[in-house]
């Protein structure tokens, strides 16, 4: 029985590509964001946002739009405002 954990576990949670693909999906869909040139990093369903964006506005929002996607833990947003 404990090697079904793991699989169920894994059915839960996405692994970093699938997180990846949906968060750049996100932010590219997004009227707000879209054309901004953003990096997204996943590690172990942790999500780095790095770039440059207009304002804090739009940094707060490409915090919020990562945040929203499934099997993503935490935000480490390194966007900055210039």
């Amino acid at each position: 029985m404990a090697a079904a954990a793991p699989a169920l576990l894994w059915a839960q949670a996405p692994d970093d590509d699938i997180i990846f693909d949906q968060v750049r999906r996100r932010l590219t869909s997004d009227p707000q964001v879209k054309g901004h040139q953003l990096e997204v990093e996943v590690n172990e369903g942790v999500v780095t946002l790095k770039g440059i964006v207009a304002s804090e506005k739009l940094r707060d929002r490409a915090e919020k739009l990562a945040k929203k996607v499934k099997g993503v833990k935490q935000v480490i947003n390194q966007l900055r405002v210039g």
